[in-house]
Formats: structure tokens, C-alpha cells, sequence
């Protein structure tokens, strides 16, 4: 690796840092709502139905709109969609605190969907831009685990409506979140090209359309089989995360508090190291095999898929927990590296419309897979029997990722 691919534009680590913060903001904002579901109830009568679909709403709408988000960043300058888009989901999160009836409350999640859809394209498009080639796995892990922060953090909005009002807690996150991007307009830059200059990058951006973007990316075979393998390690991860929970509390007679426990306080920190295991690895070994940022989500799968089956398969409860501890490890290996992934097999123009598609794609899938395992269910197929299903179509994972690689080498040899 020569030093001008090995060597970062200046500010890259500070640009993670703090894209890490925003990230954790993101996440915090967007699920702190479950977490004061009694207060908000209390206050405004709902159906658990309604309540329900606070959430799905702004699923719906952040889904859809994922792919044109990520159009803007390709299109415009990627640290100005990530400030606008901080700036207007705080102003929403500030603005649901007033909120006094359900339709306005539904209003400002929907308006936050639109919102929030802008950011994780973006950021993980000025990552890589930054974070070029031996950091750039670790670098996408690190931010990830900002997000990860932020869905553990949950917890205090539901501490804060306890002690004051749910509707003081979104006026205080808004607050936070406006200020967080004023800051970022002075210290949130887009990286310069490979010389330094950022001319050339803003020619690239003049000559992207969306629909030459749509067109370009469903002609790449690699895409079509990135947004599969997704769609389906997606529907696996919403399974194991949504109905974790319920696992535990049928199959080993805890409470629902211990439940709950044992599925959160042992898989997220296992997941968090994960994200930079897999990041550190894969950069180390990228130095030596181009092909790293796909063998070692493969080789993370291939430890996941027995993780979930022998977890749902043993009756002791211990070894269920070191088990889906081992599945949320090695599964993050995976979340290191996929907008790396993607880098290898589609142009540069169009990164963050392409990471836009699989965004909307695997939250669509996900929100099919926890409405199916509830499905299957009701049918009297317990949860045991769902994991392993889950377990073997990891193994589908892996094949996707072995002819991704074999596709891309291919092409390589092709050109020369």
C-alpha cells in the first residue's frame, strides 16, 4: 500500500468523533419514545395499537425516503445534509414536546422519519471519504457503536418523564441536538480529494442524477446480491433482538424484568465489541487480501449461525446467554463492513444512494420478519424452532458473500 492511500486527510479522526456523537443522537431521538410509554399514555389516551403505530410510522417514512436521503448526499455537500438533517429532527424532537393531542404526536414522527432518513447515508458516505483504505472497517465500527450508545441510553428518557414530564424530555434532546449542530458548522467539513482539493469532487457531485443513480446500481449484479444478503441477515437480527425477550421469559420462567435484562445487558456490549473487532481485523488483513471486507463477515457468519442454533437448542440457561453473546459478536462483523463492501463494488458517486436502498430494504425486511415470527407464533411453532430456521438462512449469508467476491474478482480480471 503505497502512503498516498495509507496516509488520512486531516480532521479524519476528528470527523468520526463527531460523527459518533450525532450518530448516538440519532438513536437516542428516535427510540427514547418506548421508553415512557406509560407517561406519554397517561397524558394522551391511546390504544396499545395507536402507541404502536408511533413507531411504525416513522419506520415507514424513514424506509422509504432512505434511498432519496441518500440521493442528497451524493448530490450535495454530505456534511451540510448531516447538519441540516441534525438540526431538523432536534427541531421536531423539540417540537413533539408540545404536542398535545395523538394526531399532532403522529405528525412529529412522521416529520422526524423524513428527517432522520438524511443521516446515515451521509455519514457513513463522508466516513469512507475520509477513511480511505486501512481504517476504513474500524472507522464504520466505531460509529456504529455510537449508535449502539444511543439505543442503550433509552432508558433515560424514561427516567427523565418519571421525574418530570415526557414532554420536558423531547424539549431537552431538541435543545441538545440544535445546539450539537451549530457547533458542527464550523468543525463538520466534507473530505478533499486524493490530492487535497475538493474541485474534482465537486464536479463527480454536478453529474449525479437520481435516476442514472437507480439505473447504474440495479445494473451491478454485486448490488442485487449486497441488498439480498441484507435482506435476509436483516430479517434474522430484528427476529433475535425483538423476541429475545419473550425466548427468555417462556423457555426459562423469568420475569419480565430478568428477561428483559438478560437479553439486553449481555448482547449489546458482546455487539459493541464486535463492531471493532471486526473493523480492526478486516483493516489489518485488507493490507494483505483486497478481499477482507468480505471474507471476514463470512467468517463471522460461520460463527453465528451455530451461536443461534446450539442458544435455541440447549435447555441451560447460561450456555443460551454465551451463546447469543457469541451470535451478537460475530453477527456485528457484518455491520463493520458493509458500507466497505459496498465501496468495492459500486462507483463513489453513488455511495450514499446505494447504502439509501439497502437502508430502506432492510427495514422493510425486518419489520416482515418480527410481523412473521409473531405470525408463526400464533400458529403454535415456538421460538425455538423460529432461531434455528434463522441459524440455517445465515448460511445463505455466506454464500452471497462468496459470490460477491467471485463477482467482483471477475471484474477485475476482465479489465485488465
Amino acid at each position: 500500500m503505497s502512503d498516498s492511500k495509507s496516509k488520512l486527510p486531516k480532521g479524519a479522526w476528528r470527523i468520526l468523533v463527531l460523527l459518533f456523537i450525532v450518530g448516538a443522537l440519532n438513536y437516542l431521538d428516535r427510540t427514547t419514545i418506548t421508553t415512557m410509554r406509560f407517561s406519554i399514555v397517561e397524558s394522551i389516551p391511546m390504544t396499545d395499537a395507536q402507541f404502536g403505530l408511533l413507531s411504525s410510522v416513522f419506520l415507514w417514512v424513514y424506509g422509504l425516503l432512505s434511498p432519496f436521503a441518500g440521493f442528497l448526499a451524493d448530490r450535495f455537500s454530505r456534511s451540510k445534509v448531516i447538519i441540516f438533517s441534525l438540526f431538523v429532527w432536534s427541531l421536531v424532537t423539540w417540537l413533539t414536546g408540545y404536542a398535545r393531542t395523538y394526531e399532532e404526536l403522529l405528525a412529529t414522527r412522521a416529520l422526524m422519519g423524513i428527517s432522520e432518513a438524511c443521516y446515515i447515508p451521509a455519514a457513513l458516505s463522508l466516513i469512507v471519504d475520509y477513511h480511505r483504505d486501512s481504517t476504513r472497517s474500524l472507522a464504520t465500527g466505531i460509529h456504529m457503536t455510537g449508535v449502539m450508545v444511543g439505543q442503550s441510553l433509552g432508558f433515560i428518557g424514561g427516567w427523565i418523564a418519571e421525574v418530570h414530564s415526557w414532554n420536558f424530555v423531547f424539549i431537552i434532546f431538541g435543545v441538545i441536538g440544535i445546539s450539537y449542530s451549530v457547533i458542527l458548522l464550523f468543525f463538520l467539513k466534507d473530505a478533499p480529494d486524493q490530492d487535497g482539493k475538493d474541485d474534482a469532487i465537486k464536479m463527480n457531485k454536478s453529474d449525479v442524477r437520481i435516476w442514472n443513480a437507480f439505473k447504474y446500481l440495479f445494473a451491478q449484479r454485486s448490488f442485487i446480491l449486497l441488498l439480498v444478503f441484507l435482506g435476509i441477515a436483516g430479517f434474522v437480527t430484528w427476529i433475535v433482538v425483538a423476541w429475545l425477550p419473550t425466548y427468555y421469559k417462556e423457555f426459562f420462567n423469568l420475569s419480565q424484568t430478568k428477561a428483559g435484562f438478560y437479553a439486553t445487558a449481555y448482547l449489546y456490549p458482546a455487539s459493541i465489541v464486535g463492531l471493532l473487532l471486526g473493523g480492526f481485523w478486516t483493516d489489518c488483513w485488507s493490507s494483505k487480501n483486497k478481499y477482507a471486507r468480505f471474507l471476514v463477515p463470512a467468517i463471522g457468519l460461520c460463527i453465528a449461525a451455530p451461536c443461534i442454533f446450539i442458544g435455541s437448542y440447549t435447555t441451560v440457561f447460561a450456555l443460551t446467554i454465551v451463546f447469543f453473546m457469541g451470535y451478537g459478536l460475530t453477527k456485528m462483523f457484518v455491520d463493520s463492513n458493509l458500507m466497505p463492501m459496498l465501496c468495492l463494488i459500486i462507483d463513489s458517486r453513488y455511495r450514499a444512494t446505494g447504502y439509501g436502498i439497502l437502508n430502506m430494504f432492510a427495514t422493510i425486511v425486518g419489520g416482515i420478519g418480527i410481523y412473521l415470527a409473531g405470525a408463526l407464533r400464533d400458529s403454535q411453532i415456538n421460538l425455538r424452532v423460529v432461531y434455528q430456521f434463522a441459524s440455517l438462512s445465515l448460511i445463505v449469508c455466506v454464500v452471497l458473500l462468496w459470490m460477491m467476491k467471485r463477482n467482483l474478482s471477475a471484474k477485475e480480471k476482465n479489465a485488465l
